[in-house]
């Protein structure tokens, strides 16, 4: 069998492939790589190492297309959903490392989010100052957009658990803000984004009285309701502005995923949703389990919003306060002609709007199928005024027939589809555990030979896979090259370290179309379970290098309290509080001892004078809870209470220079019954 192997591998279309590929990633610049010669006692080289390993010849073309030098950039760079640790994965793309992780909703030290930093920001997202959260799962990544393609400005995030939704800011991938919706506890559809980052769309899942009010569970269908939120975006301020966002008021249906409508479709929102049936299950008490009887009916409604309708409807005042947040009701929806619903296939859980707008997809779990409608033909219904029928809570549904375009099969459990830059699509099979390529119809057919609407290939994941992402894939202009299947499984990929598994990102070469899209990397994720992910060329981001000294984060601009080198000092202010203004340089605090009295409140002052890239600093005071990440330039204000007598070291958390050790201070709490001042 090695024989055959050798033999294969000496062979000269081997040798080429060999060559081919450590060529395509010599440079990562746009100048010709050159030509690369294999010497023969290289290929023995590669052949030894070949059979030492058990590797094959596509072995070595995958890792040369994935490998890249120290000193190289990838060429993309995703944004992965963190789940349940309630933070975002930064991966390079192809090299598939983990750049960064961004602290969002959970506490992190290693940033210092939540143990001195960023305590304000997670206040804003608790559900009120007596019941704070800890812990997010992060769901749908969305990157802001300009004219439907990203601009590399911002990145929100959502948390299905606590119905929360954070802005980051990309200058220097830290979190600015953290909404709590007000209407609701926890979400799913979110979040999406607008093609120019005018709204962010967050949608609900789970029915309630909008507002968490009390509601015996009998009275489903008359007290709980479904939603959807749209957070108006700020961009000059890089803030959600919450007074001029809105919620809409929907069935007590599971709303599920929305997309935004761009292009021939701009101007609305595609939002999916299952158990129209609005069961709830009483497996309690002997009757059907709610995944039985939600999946009774053969088709659930695909939720279609005129958000620009609803936009002038909540200006006009036409809302009611729920908790102090504007709510468009159902039936003025409806009324207004702002609403509308679509039969879709059953259990749906992708609903995604092809680069041009002229198309939906929507895929059913329990359907072998994509559905693609024609945004034409719906915008055709819904002007001639000639529906199919109501719901039960009067919103008007559109024939079916009428506005499907063509249906594909592409096997079993679809979820998420993707597109690339060759006109196809990608649809993720959780059942199959596999990818679909197929080929569009519409303005696409032209860029490739397949008949449109035609299963072209599948890429076998292991193992359930779930969301799926294409480079800028769903955007106006797909770059192609490649993609990410999101798997949830990840049995026997990776070394076993107990019962709990990570979950499996796999790379897979879509670049030269047809039949062949082979898995060139596995990336365990082994920490919380990513969902959604966004992948988008790394030279759109323009991150800094190093803040203006004194710069303040959370504002982005100097901070006038920032101390500057002869500041230093510390002093009781006119607030009764103690105020410690420290400078921070390799390799020492000013000052280095700090003495305050017991039960005094500290307002500590640091600013980090380095203007290297790279030269960052921490601050930990021991036993006190505390532990900051100062960037080169950057300016921290925390406060806390010196409620223990005692002497607490300080230091530097962050390895900074060959004097990082005595990189310390004391900070003294002279106890009440010896202080004298």
């Amino acid at each position: 069998m090695w024989h055959a192997f050798r033999h294969h591998l000496r062979s000269a279309a081997a040798a080429a492939a060999i060559a081919l590929a450590f060529a395509g990633v010599a440079r990562a610049d746009d100048k010709p790589a050159g030509k690369v010669e294999i010497s023969g006692g290289q290929v023995n080289e590669l052949q030894k190492i070949a059979s030492e390993r058990g590797l094959n010849v596509d072995d070595l073309v995958a890792a040369a297309k994935t490998y890249t030098p120290s000193g190289k950039h990838d060429e993309f760079i995703t944004f992965a959903s963190g789940g349940h640790s309630g933070q975002m994965f930064v991966i390079g793309v192809p090299s598939m490392r983990l750049l960064r992780s961004i602290a969002v909703f959970t506490p992190e030290p290693w940033q210092g989010w939540g143990y001195g930093v960023g305590n304000k920001v997670l206040a804003e997202g608790d559900l009120d100052k007596d019941h704070k959260l800890t812990w997010g799962d992060t769901h749908h990544p969305a990157l802001s957009e300009s004219n439907g393609e990203y601009d590399g400005q911002f990145l929100f995030i959502s948390d299905k658990a606590n119905a929360r939704v954070a802005v980051i800011d990309l200058r220097d991938f830290e979190t600015k803000q953290i909404l709590k919706n007000p209407i609701a506890l926890s979400d799913h559809g979110g979040v999406f984004v607008t093609p120019n980052s005018d709204y962010i769309i967050e949608g609900g899942q789970y029915p309630m009285p909008l507002g968490n009010k009390y509601a015996p569970i009998e009275q489903f269908k008359k007290t709980y309701r479904g939603w959807v939120t749209l957070w108006k975006f700020d961009r000059a301020k890089g803030r959600i502005d919450k007074d001029q966002s809105f919620a809409i008021e929907l069935p007590p249906y599971d709303q599920d995923l929305f997309d935004a409508g761009k292009l021939a479709s701009d101007g609305l929102i595609f939002g999916n949703s299952f158990n129209v049936e609005a069961a709830y299950g009483a497996i309690e008490k002997g009757e059907a389990p709610l995944e039985a009887a939600a999946s009774q009916r053969d088709m659930d409604y695909m939720h279609v919003v005129d958000w620009r309708k609803a936009e002038a409807l909540v200006k006009a005042g036409k809302t009611e306060q729920i908790n102090g947040f504007k709510v468009l009701r159902l039936d003025t929806a409806v009324k207004e002609g702002a609403l509308w619903f679509i039969p879709e296939p059953k259990s749906p859980h992708g609903v995604d709007v092809t680069p041009d707008g002229e198309f939906v997809i929507v895929s059913g779990k329990l359907d072998p199928h994509v559905t693609i409608y024609s945004t034409a033909k719906i915008k055709q219904v819904i002007a001639s005024g000639k529906f199919a029928s109501k719901d039960e809570y009067g919103v008007p549904v559109l024939n079916f027939d009428d506005v499907k375009e063509a249906q594909v099969e592409v096997g079993l459990g679809p979820l998420h589809t993707q597109f690339d830059d060759k006109g196809y699509a990608y649809t993720s099979l959780f059942l199959d555990s596999a990818i679909c390529r197929w080929s569009l119809g519409g303005s696409f057919a032209k860029l490739h030979p397949e008949k449109p609407w035609t299963v072209v290939a599948k890429a076998p994941m292991q193992y359930n896979i779930g969301h799926l992402v294409c480079a800028e894939g769903d955007t106006t202009k797909p770059a192609g090259h490649y993609m990410i299947g999101m798997n949830k499984w990840s049995v026997d990929r990776f070394f076993q370290t107990g019962p709990l598994l990570p979950q499996n990102f796999q790379l897979v070469d879509i670049a030269q179309g047809g039949e062949k899209m082979p898995v060139i990397y596995d990336l365990p994720i082994g920490v919380g379970e990513p969902h959604y992910a966004q992948m988008i060329k790394a030279d759109k981001l323009k991150p800094l290098a190093t803040y203006e000294v004194g710069t303040d984060p959370l504002t982005m601009s100097v901070d006038p309290k920032a101390p500057m080198p002869g500041d230093e000092k510390v002093v009781k202010e006119a607030d009764g509080k103690i105020h410690v203004y420290t400078t921070v340089v390799r390799s020492h605090f000013t000052p280095e001892n700090v003495e305050v009295e017991e039960g005094d409140t500290v307002v500590w002052h640091l600013n980090n004078l380095e203007q290297t890239p790279d030269a960052t600093h921490g601050f930990c005071i021991a036993g006190f809870n505390i532990n900051l990440s100062l960037e080169p330039g950057e300016a921290e204000t925390i406060e806390f209470k010196a409620d223990r007598a005692g002497t607490y070291p300080f230091y530097c958390t962050e390895f900074c220079s060959a004097l990082h050790l005595e990189m310390m201070g004391y900070f003294q709490v002279k106890p009440k019954a010896t202080a004298s001042r």
